[in-house]
C-alpha cells in the first residue's frame, strides 16, 4: 500500500522509535489504547504485544482492509477493534469501549491535523488520561519552548497537562520520508484543573491569550488594550494594571502570569458591575 498525502501518510519503520512510544505510554494489559491512523499496523502491533485493548480509528477504507487480514486473529479475539472514521468526528464519549473506562491516546498522528487533535483530545468531555503522539519536530519544539518563547500553542497546552519532551525521530525512520524530523511527546496529567480551581472560563482565557499574541511585533499592552475596553489603558498606565514592565511581550509571560492577568480583568469587570 503506498501512502496518500492528502491523507498526510508516513509510516514509521524504526522498531527503536515504535519501542520508545510504547514504553512512554507505559502501556499495560489492563489499559485501553486509543490509535489514531494505524495505517499499516507498524505502531498497533507492539501495542497489542503489550497485552492491551486497541480501538484503531482509521480514515483510509483500503488500510482497513489492510489491517483486517493482517489482525485477523486480534479481532475475533476483540482484542482490537477497527473503526472507520475522520478522528475530528470521533466521539469518546459515544464510543461503548470509552465512554465508560479510562483510556490512552497513543498514535503517529497526521500532522495536517495535529494542532486540531491536540486541541480535540485535551479539551474533551472525556479526555485520555495520557497521550503520546508522534509530531512535527518544530510543533515539539513550540509545545517545550525550546527557544525560551511561549506561543498560545504552549501555554494552552499547560493549562490541560504537563508535556515532555521523550526524543527525536529523524525524517528517514519513515516510509516515504517527510521532509522535517519528528519528536515523540508526552502529555500527562491531563485534566481541567487549572481552571476548575482558579475559577476560570475556559472560552475567556484563550480569547484573552489569543488577543496577547495578536500582533507579535507589539508590545503585550497594546494588545490588551482592545479586550480591557478601559480609559485608564494608556500608554505606560497599561503596564500597570496588566501588572508588567510596558516592554514585555506575550511570549515572555508563562502560564500562570496569564492567570494573573485573567484575575486583574475579572476584578475590573466585577467592580464595573458593582458600579
Amino acid at each position: 500500500m503506498r501512502a496518500k498525502k492528502s491523507l498526510g501518510q508516513h509510516f514509521l519503520k524504526s522498531k527503536s522509535a515504535l519501542q520508545d512510544i510504547v514504553r512512554a505510554g507505559e502501556v499495560t494489559a489492563n489499559d485501553v489504547i486509543l490509535e489514531i491512523g494505524p495505517g499499516q499496523g507498524a505502531l498497533t502491533a507492539p501495542l497489542l504485544a503489550t497485552g492491551a485493548k486497541i480501538l484503531a480509528v482509521e480514515k483510509d477504507s483500503e488500510m482497513l482492509k489492510v489491517l483486517s487480514e493482517k489482525f485477523r486473529t486480534e479481532l475475533e479475539k476483540e482484542e482490537l477493534v477497527l473503526l472507520e472514521k475522520d478522528i475530528l468526528d470521533f466521539d469518546p464519549t459515544k464510543n461503548s469501549l470509552l465512554r465508560n473506562r479510562k483510556y490512552k491516546l497513543i498514535a503517529n498522528i497526521p500532522y495536517y491535523i495535529t494542532g486540531e487533535i491536540i486541541r480535540k483530545f485535551l479539551t474533551a468531555e472525556k479526555a485520555p488520561e495520557k497521550m503520546v503522539l508522534l509530531v512535527q519536530k518544530e510543533v515539539a519544539n513550540r509545545i517545550m519552548t525550546q527557544d525560551g518563547k511561549e506561543s498560545i500553542l504552549s501555554i494552552s497546552v499547560r493549562a490541560y497537562c504537563q508535556p515532555k519532551f521523550i526524543g527525536t525521530v529523524k525524517a528517514g525512520s519513515f516510509s516515504p520520508p517527510p521532509k522535517v524530523d519528528s519528536a515523540i511527546i508526552l502529555f500527562e496529567n491531563i485534566s481541567k484543573d487549572f481552571f476548575e480551581k482558579n475559577n476560570i472560563d475556559e472560552k475567556k482565557f484563550f480569547e484573552l491569550v489569543k488577543t496577547g499574541f495578536a500582533h507579535k511585533r507589539k508590545k503585550l499592552t497594546s494588545n490588551l488594550k482592545e479586550i480591557f475596553r478601559t480609559k485608564s489603558i494608556k500608554g505606560g498606565e497599561n503596564s500597570n494594571l496588566v501588572g508588567f514592565d510596558k516592554n514585555t511581550r506575550a511570549e515572555e509571560l508563562s502560564l500562570g502570569n496569564w492567570q494573573k492577568i485573567y484575575a486583574k480583568l475579572q476584578k475590573i469587570t466585577a467592580t464595573r458591575q458593582i458600579r
